[in-house]
């Protein structure tokens, strides 16, 4: 046994530990069909160089989880990896002169190591980066199989095209019509995109929510939003004067005769054909080509349109309808035009209103209350009125009578409509997976063949911003067709990386596979148990990533439906803010740590200081760490003042992981008190020597109370940190367990067997969060083993039997007194022993005894008045 220090010094326990751990491969994933599996994974970080505290929480609460697991005897995965590609990279390229292989690189060598220094218990024998070949071929290979099944394909497209950078650009890099980095005008061009078929899988994305009973309600809700399952009529217009018919989709076919205008998309084939001959057409298409597609964006600007000069019929009435193009219409949603109803609908009245269009009352409220439709539209379900032969119907009579009028004339039916559109995979950016396509003139587009993938990414490019530089890189596009042996030219555009991270977790079970892009690994090992991440990506990753389990299922590769079993959400963590206003208006914010903060005597912020020079800065409360409020806290700093240990402790003690946690230099401080004080309480009881076996037979009164005190803490933190995951609750019932050791007087030999035992168990209950120090204590403690090698100490149920009980008595709901009594007294009892008690006789002096609840074994209330 090592001699143990009296202070508690983490830098030079923690990096012993560390190495430790690698050297004897403690984390190393087996598959053991004698074990039960579990797969721990926390969402992989992109490399932007350093790891911010929402890191360090994420992996955190994913390690306790691993940890605990693997002490309950499964086979444990905890694996970690780069989603590599991406837009930053090429961003750093531009600015810095670094090529973004080389940036990236570098700044996953980086975190690794800062992962490394937190003590997170990693396999990284199966470490990957999805901007190397040996991962990437297989996301190739598989969309090649995706091509022959005619999941994916290739259509036109209308994106958001920024014109200086030359590339396409998301929704949210559009800010007030202008490029995020270039500024310039963002245009909607229509321009060839390769999609995935997730439509197909709608139905199934939707339904097999139901089976995800360890993901959080909200996760699963906005999942169904996102899909947006509808069902309602397709009614077609006909086209007045010409033939053919306008197509639309409504869910309210009960407010049909209502219908006044036709709405139809900037893009539509009507609108393009009007703006052929109407220059104010043609200038209003030009506008919507700069506008924003956001929907958030769309539901608050302002509503514009213009007339076209086509009309047409009324399905039903056979009135002539006009037609007008609507800056709120977007052809890639449903068929690209609306039926307006503006008397029951708010957009629609908004329109009509300012236009001064015909507006139509066909809904009545089910009560018969008047409404104004001058003020508003009426959007509520109701009756028909003013309907003809439909008036008087509700909801769910209108749809019926409405389908079969339609449908025997040929201009309707019933249809569920989904709001989810394919999945654009395409990215005119270079640093990305290239599209495994050769583009051949005769040929058409041709799957690149399985003998020449993967398709590498080349690396000595020269990145400027100005459109993908694989564009001009004639070495590398231009090729031969594997079909008719012409010249060609292979796909330039990039995948989304949504596309990496929607498969990386299947491919952490099959290390080192260079023949196949799954074994049957994957299917011991997948569904992941357990999934840590933030709640940003509760849409789009999850549902990428629900999707292409599908699409792996389907190919034979795993054999389950969903890719993870459990979702934990875990919430942000958010710090003070600081900030003065400059002369131009222009905020400049302090990080927290510069400032010093005058609280009132209730611990209250009342003013604060910048410590630079003294001068006041304004307090603007606490928001999620971020560089653009300067109020984030680096890892490594805290890591190098206090040590892992501390910072992991303080990350799970703040808060219920899937709370906001608040930073708190303060609670950091306290963390490492504690763990100062734990390790001098190790220290003071290893200092009088060695310690005879615990003899539970023959405790004493007072040795019997400190171990059942032990075991119901042992109790209580293994329901938390097993089954809850309320890791600070587990924390705050350890460190009541210290302060009674603390309390606990040691006089014999029995007496120090029952401290061990406490002690023993507090070190084992808190490895898994605090696992350096709780490596050293254990060694401390007399054990050759390690403590990660233990196995889950278990509650010795006998010790939790009280032969006395201590009630808690209220008067009118206050406390009174406390009683101790036998653990099998009953009720009457009890109440009886109560009564007699000079407390709370004093209580009901004049009063009358009006009801009495008993709590069993807790608590007695007598209500008197």
């Amino acid at each position: 046994m090592t001699i143990m220090e009296e202070h508690y010094h983490p830098e030079q326990i923690e990096p012993k530990v560390q190495t430790l751990w690698s050297d004897t491969d403690a984390f190393l994933a087996t598959e053991d069909e004698h074990k039960e599996k579990f797969y721990c994974l926390s969402m992989f970080p992109y490399p932007s160089g350093r790891l911010h505290m929402g890191h360090v929480r994420n992996y955190t609460i994913g390690d306790v989880v691993s940890r605990v697991q693997r002490m309950l005897g499964k086979a444990v995965l905890q694996p970690m990896g780069f989603d590599a590609f991406g837009l930053p990279a090429e961003n750093a390229a531009i600015q810095n002169g670094v090529p973004p292989a080389a940036w990236t690189d570098d700044n996953m060598a980086y975190m690794k190591g800062q992962l490394n220094r937190l003590g997170f218990g990693y396999d990284w024998s199966r470490e990957l980066a999805t901007c190397k070949p040996e991962y990437y071929h297989w996301e190739q290979w598989f969309f090649t199989r995706l091509m022959k099944k005619g999941i994916a394909y290739k259509k036109m497209a209308v994106v958001n095209w920024d014109p200086v950078d030359q590339t396409v650009l998301a929704n949210e890099q559009v800010i007030d019509g202008r490029g995020w980095r270039s500024g310039a005008l963002v245009e909607r061009r229509e321009i060839p995109q390769w999609f995935l078929k997730i439509t197909d899988y709608a139905e199934e994305l939707l339904s097999d929510l139901d089976m995800l009973d360890g993901w959080p309600d909200q996760v699963k809700t906005m999942q169904r939003n996102w899909i947006g399952k509808s069902e309602g009529l397709v009614i077609r217009f006909p086209l007045d004067g010409r033939d053919g018919n306008l197509e639309v989709f409504t869910t309210r076919p009960d407010t049909l005769m209502g219908a006044t205008f036709v709405s139809i998309a900037a893009q539509h084939p009507l609108a393009l054909e009007a703006a052929k001959t109407h220059p104010d057409i043609a200038a209003f298409i030009e506008q919507c080509k700069t506008q924003t597609t956001m929907e958030a964006d769309m539901a608050t600007m302002e509503k514009k349109g213009v007339a076209t000069p086509f009309h047409v019929v009324h399905p039903v009435n056979g009135d002539k309808i006009p037609v007008w193009i609507g800056n709120f219409v977007l052809m890639e949603y449903g068929t690209g035009a609306v039926m307006a109803v503006p008397g029951h609908d708010q957009r629609d009245w908004e329109f009509a209103t300012k236009y001064g269009l015909s507006i139509k009352q066909v809904i009545k409220p089910v009560n018969g209350d008047a409404i104004d439709l001058t003020q508003s539209a009426y959007t509520e379900r109701g009756i028909t009125i003013n309907s003809g032969e439909f008036d008087g119907l509700d909801f769910d009579a209108a749809l019926a009578k409405f389908d079969a009028y339609l449908s025997a004339k040929g201009l309707g039916e019933k249809r569920v409509n989904f709001r989810l559109r394919d999945w654009g995979v395409s990215r005119q950016r270079y640093w990305g997976c290239p599209i495994p396509v050769i583009n051949c003139g005769d040929c058409g587009a041709v799957p690149v063949p399985d003998d020449q993938l993967p398709v590498t990414l080349p690396l000595d490019v020269k990145i400027t911003g100005a459109g993908s530089p694989l564009k001009q890189l004639d070495s590398w596009k231009n090729c031969t067709c594997p079909n008719c042996g012409r010249p060609a030219e292979r796909e330039t555009d990039t995948f989304d990386t949504f596309m990496e991270s929607s498969w990386y977790y299947a491919r952490y079970s099959c290390p080192g596979n260079k023949e196949q892009m799954l074994d049957e690994r994957a299917k011991y090992w997948t569904p992941v148990d357990q999934y840590i991440g933030g709640i940003e990506h509760a849409i789009l990753h999850l549902l990428y990533a629900r999707f292409f389990h599908k699409l792996m299922r389907d190919e034979g590769l795993v054999d389950s439906d969903e890719p993870f079993t459990r979702l934990l959400t875990q919430g942000m963590v958010v710090a003070e803010t600081y900030y003065r206003i400059d002369a131009d208006g222009k905020k400049t914010w302090f990080n927290p740590g510069d400032v010093e903060v005058e609280l009132d005597d209730k611990a209250r912020p009342i003013s604060a200081h910048f410590v630079g020079d003294g001068q006041a800065v304004h307090i603007g409360g606490t928001e999620k760490m971020s560089k653009s409020k300067n109020n984030g806290v680096d890892p490594q700093k805290m890591i190098d003042k206090y040590g892992a240990d501390t910072v992991r402790l303080f990350m799970m003690f703040a808060a219920p992981p899937e709370m906001q946690l608040e930073w708190s230099d303060a609670g950091v401080e306290g963390a490492h008190r504690f763990l100062r004080r734990l390790w001098r309480q190790v220290f003071q009881h290893r200092s009088a020597g060695l310690v005879k076996p615990l003899d539970v037979a023959n405790l004493s009164e007072q040795q019997r109370e400190l171990y059942r005190k032990t075991h119901e803490t042992l109790a209580k933190v293994s329901d938390d940190m097993q089954r809850r995951y309320t890791f600070n609750t587990a924390i705050a019932a350890v460190m009541e367990l210290s302060n009674a050791i603390g309390k606990f007087v040691a006089v014999d030999e029995q007496d120090r067997a029952v401290v061990q035992h406490a002690l023993e168990m507090a070190v084992l209950m808190l490895s898994p969060i605090t696992p350096h120090i709780c490596h050293a204590l254990w060694q401390h403690l007399g054990h050759e083993h390690y403590i990660h090698q233990s196995d889950w100490p278990e509650v010795d149920q006998s010790a939790l039997v009280r032969e006395v009980l201590t009630i808690v008595v209220q008067v009118n709901g206050k406390l009174r007194a406390r009683l101790d009594v036998a653990a099998d007294a009953d009720e009457a009892a009890i109440k009886s022993l109560a009564l007699t008690n000079d407390s709370v006789q004093k209580q009901m002096e004049g009063k009358t005894l009006r009801k009495a609840i008993y709590v069993p074994g807790k608590l007695l209330n007598l209500v008197v008045a």
